[in-house]
């Protein structure tokens, strides 16, 4: 007998809450554990129920969606959480997407198909309703259109020293490598932080490898 997904619903519309509360007991798959339309009410259940999903609306009076899941991320609250919404805006995605959501479904949705959905994000999974998807690549096209001119901003040389920090050299180790002073590095390093607003030499590794750039610094011309 298979286990049914435990789910917390928070929707501001009682007669949507309810009935949709009833749709999802009804296919089998899910066991509702608790259904609010307040906030505070919403973060005391999830510790109560310990739900395996929170199946949450977008646009709430006072404490919408994005709101919630950032109280869940202020209080280290690790609950898979899908939107379930009527927007289908691309930037309310993105900004659902970029808060920590892990799906983003339509409310004139099919039942099953949300069904199927809220089981895929308990596996794991990140969903996107269909009438969404052309919208969610717009989105990483324009991301890695923003990288890519992020990129283009760099120098050849701070290009090769970036290749340096993904394959994590340090500053003295770049240094010998390059033939220039510590400092030096330092400066570049400092600039491509800047450039790349990034914090960190991970960060900076992860934009690397992602960008498919050469680590070969000796690919590159050595100028300062």
């Amino acid at each position: 007998m298979n286990t049914r997904i435990r789910v917390l619903l928070m929707d501001d519309h009682t007669l949507f809450r309810e009935g949709l509360a009833e749709l999802l007991e009804r296919s089998g798959k899910v066991n509702v554990v608790g259904m609010t339309g307040n906030p505070d009410h919403a973060l005391q259940l999830a510790l109560d129920t310990q739900p395996d999903v929170m199946v949450m609306d977008l646009h709430m009076p006072g404490t919408g969606g994005i709101d919630m899941l950032q109280r869940f991320r202020q209080q280290q609250i690790s609950l898979p959480t899908v939107i379930l919404t009527v927007s289908d805006h691309q930037n309310d995605m993105a900004n659902a997407l970029r808060a920590g959501a892990r799906g983003y479904l339509l409310k004139d949705m099919e039942p099953a198909d949300v069904v199927q959905a809220i089981q895929r994000a308990a596996g794991g999974e990140t969903v996107i309703a269909p009438a969404m998807t052309t919208k969610l690549v717009n989105l990483l096209d324009a991301k890695q259109d923003k990288k890519n001119q992020l990129l283009g901003q760099l120098t050849q040389r701070e290009q090769q020293i970036l290749g340096c920090l993904a394959r994590g050299d340090s500053n003295k180790i770049i240094a010998l490598s390059l033939g220039i002073s510590h400092d030096t590095v330092k400066l570049h390093v400092h600039n491509i932080f800047a450039k790349l607003n990034i914090t960190s030499r991970v960060e900076a590794a992860v934009f690397a490898v992602e960008q498919g750039l050469n680590l070969n610094s000796g690919n590159l011309p050595h100028r300062n």
